[in-house]
């Protein structure tokens, strides 16, 4: 069955449009009770702090109640969290209201399973079965009810400090945390000023449409800025969901997704802690694939988003992989992609060896890479047109061994996106440039 409404990471898109509209959330939320609590159960609901959260937490609350389902309250709070307290909750099932790294004008509404795990294809198969029924609505004495779990702040950030040594901290560091105006504004920085360093919070002040807005893991450029400006040790930028985290240098430098996986991988490697190969995707900087195979580790991709990243180290036995966007999975601590814990165990790798950020990353050289996006409003096979298909392959000849081309429809926003890698940064751009001209004349035809 082709799901029609769960994407790469659970169900997205443009607030009022469907689906994304509060008449659709109220069947999902009984359509979810059929399937992952038909007799009754517990479902936590977290969020971050999109305006338009509240609609969407009231429908979900309203549709579970309805079919005989307890609802587990959080307010705002990273993805990741919820995945953790929902397997500490012992609930059947949780919930995250949340677009990511979107625009706040979106919306989504994604699933964890009992055991902290995103949902397989076939239960979200399931739900999506049941979505074209009547909500449910059970006799009084079978209604579920709504509480406020007032712990899960507190809980959650115990949990974080628990993924590094219990004697250390962070006193001396002077750090930046940037929340994107999103669901860790409060947790983020509250927990490393805990841990004893001196912490200049940025993006912490949500007002409903904020989030994401020139800030976060995808515009970390005022976190560059900030860095050095107050000349501070390190900056973390997540994203608005708090699933993903950057990193910038003492130098005001980016270290990416990537950059952070090789220094974790690393630092398991000399410790003789790495599990299995390190997991990245198809999207992954080629300049990681080769630094650690000088380090005598393997490393395999899978497809881009972090559910086939996890598949992938299930299936491997591996524990460390990710995105170049800072989805960073460590399975030795956590269950799941967690921006906070991520840069808990970067901060961990510092204090320990004393080495600067900068002086972590340097022995991974990025290849020069290009990513761009065409923006589409029908899909288009790029793999089937025939003219993509030789653009591609003129572009690999051109790239040689030591490039690659990568050309994939988004799986959260209507694009298809181009990327290319190779030794020769203008050659890298120009190449992108043609390979996306030439999609876009794929797309026309579909937009008359």
């Amino acid at each position: 069955m082709a799901k029609r409404y769960f994407g790469t990471d659970g169900i997205r898109g443009r607030v009022g449009t469907a689906p994304m509209r509060v008449d659709f959330a109220l069947r999902l939320a009984s359509a979810a009770a059929r399937v992952l609590a038909p007799n009754g159960g517990k479902v936590l609901i977290g969020k971050d702090t999109r305006v338009s959260g509240y609609m969407f937490e009231s429908a979900l609350e309203a549709g579970f109640v309805a079919a005989g389902v307890d609802v587990f309250l959080t307010g705002p709070l990273p993805t990741p969290a919820i995945a953790f307290l929902t397997s500490k909750l012992g609930a059947d099932f949780g919930i995250v209201i949340s677009a990511s790294h979107n625009p706040y004008y979106d919306n989504g509404i994604k699933f964890f399973d009992a055991s902290g795990e995103k949902l397989s294809d076939a239960l979200e198969e399931s739900i999506e079965r049941y979505l074209e029924q009547e909500p449910l609505t059970c006799d009084s004495s079978s209604l579920g009810q709504a509480i406020t779990l007032t712990s899960a702040r507190t809980d959650y950030m115990r949990f974080c400090r628990r993924t590094i040594p219990a004697d250390m901290d962070f006193e001396g560091l002077k750090i930046v945390v940037d929340a994107s105006h999103g669901a860790a504004y409060k947790v983020a920085p509250r927990l490393i000023a805990d841990l004893g360093a001196e912490v200049i919070p940025v993006g912490c002040s949500p007002n409903g449409r904020n989030i994401n807005d020139g800030c976060g893991s995808t515009r970390p450029d005022f976190v560059k800025l900030t860095v050095t400006g107050v000349r501070a040790h390190v900056g973390i930028a997540l994203d608005g969901d708090g699933d993903r985290a950057v990193m910038v240098d003492e130098r005001g430098q980016l270290v990416d997704g990537d950059r952070l996986l090789y220094i974790l991988a690393r630092d398991r490697h000399e410790a003789k802690a790495l599990q299995g190969p390190v997991i990245g995707t198809v999207m992954s900087n080629l300049g990681l694939e080769l630094a650690l195979r000088d380090l005598g580790i393997e490393f395999q991709r899978a497809k881009v988003g972090d559910r086939h990243v996890l598949a992938l180290l299930k299936e491997s036995g591996g524990i460390l992989g990710g995105e170049t966007s800072g989805h960073v999975i460590c399975l030795d601590k956590t269950t799941t992609g967690d921006g906070l814990i991520t840069a808990l165990q970067i901060l961990a790798i510092m204090r320990r060896t004393g080495r600067s950020l900068s002086a972590l990353a340097e022995g991974m050289a990025q290849m020069p890479q290009t990513l761009l996006n065409v923006r589409i409003a029908a899909p288009v096979d790029v793999g089937s047109n025939e003219s993509i298909r030789s653009a591609v392959a003129v572009a690999e000849s051109k790239l040689g061994a030591r490039g690659r081309v990568v050309l994939r429809s988004s799986g959260t926003e209507p694009v298809i996106r181009v990327m290319v890698e190779g030794d020769d940064q203008n050659l890298v751009k120009a190449l992108a440039a043609e390979l996306a001209d030439s999609v876009r004349a794929a797309v026309e035809p579909a937009l008359i």
